[in-house]
């Protein structure tokens, strides 16, 4: 391929796209309210004083008031007791009034956070994470997808990147980004494989990928050299690196533009995704849809 073709990578613009898909779901909410329903509400659980949990929450409230859902904001101090944090799940269960529950992680090091997380019911696990989600995706039962995987399929899917008969390589095995877009893409019939920090010949996977998925969290770990002539190329990383301002990927950027088929930047890729998603789950609960 020559330098001049291999310049031509399609910048898979995430903000644009989740501006789109909260459209789409803006236009389902006045819908659903226009049938006589309530508007969607969003639950957030919040335990402890996180200064990123309070802006991630935030973030998801501003989200639900652009599409015209209602959110509500559920605390308890950094001391809670398991039980504490459990009845309040149990609670939002119970409330008819609102549609989905998202329990913003991560939580106390001192609460056993899958326990938490698994008492969200089914129908309104609209994060996707509780065990029970994550073993219907594996099963192929109806489950909430996990957001960010979610995001990152999408984006493929709108920018008519093939998934079927792929080669794809995800470099990061976490329950909430790496193992759940994994499946997503195996359930796409795209051939799988899993890397992660402690993988030897990182290189020698990655230059096989049709796509490939960065979630490992290290800075800028993949490079141009290591990637297939055309690939599409997901960067899932956010990391911040002394010297530097915002936001850094796990990609190298500048070097992999140069060889990528389709390439997501940071900020503005994968992240404004993965909040488009949540609403679009908490639409669905609303619905009585399940995934």
């Amino acid at each position: 391929m020559t330098e001049q073709a291999r310049q031509a990578a399609v910048l898979m613009d995430g903000t644009a796209t989740a501006r789109a898909i909260r459209a789409e779901i803006a236009q389902g909410v006045t819908e659903l309210v226009g049938a006589g329903r309530p508007a969607p509400h969003l639950a957030a659980v919040l335990i402890g004083a996180d200064p990123a949990s309070e802006t991630y929450v935030s973030m998801k409230q501003k989200a639900c008031r652009w599409v015209g859902m209602d959110s509500s904001v559920h605390r308890l101090g950094t001391d809670c007791s398991q039980a504490q944090a459990e009845d309040l799940v149990a609670r939002l269960n119970a409330d008819e009034a609102i549609s989905g529950i998202l329990v913003q992680h991560p939580l106390p090091k001192h609460l056993h956070e899958p326990a938490v997380l698994d008492k969200v019911c089914a129908e309104k696990d609209i994060d996707g994470i509780s065990r029970m989600s994550l073993g219907g995706l594996i099963n192929g039962e109806p489950a909430f997808s996990s957001c960010t995987p979610a995001g990152i399929v999408e984006l493929l899917d709108r920018y008519g990147v093939q998934i079927e008969g792929k080669t794809a390589v995800v470099v990061g095995r976490s329950i909430i980004l790496g193992k759940p877009v994994a499946m997503m893409l195996l359930n796409r019939n795209a051939t799988v494989t899993i890397c992660h920090s402690r993988t030897s010949d990182l290189a020698g996977f990655t230059r096989q990928a049709d796509i490939l998925v960065a979630a490992v969290g290290k800075a800028e770990l993949i490079t141009g050299a290591m990637l297939k002539s055309g690939a599409a190329v997901i960067d899932a990383g956010y990391n911040r690196v002394e010297g530097r301002s915002g936001d850094v990927g796990d990609v190298e950027f500048e070097s992999a533009k140069r060889v990528a088929g389709f390439i997501t930047p940071v900020p503005g890729g994968v992240g404004p995704m993965t909040i488009a998603m949540l609403l679009r789950n908490t639409l669905r609960a609303a619905q009585g849809r399940i995934g």
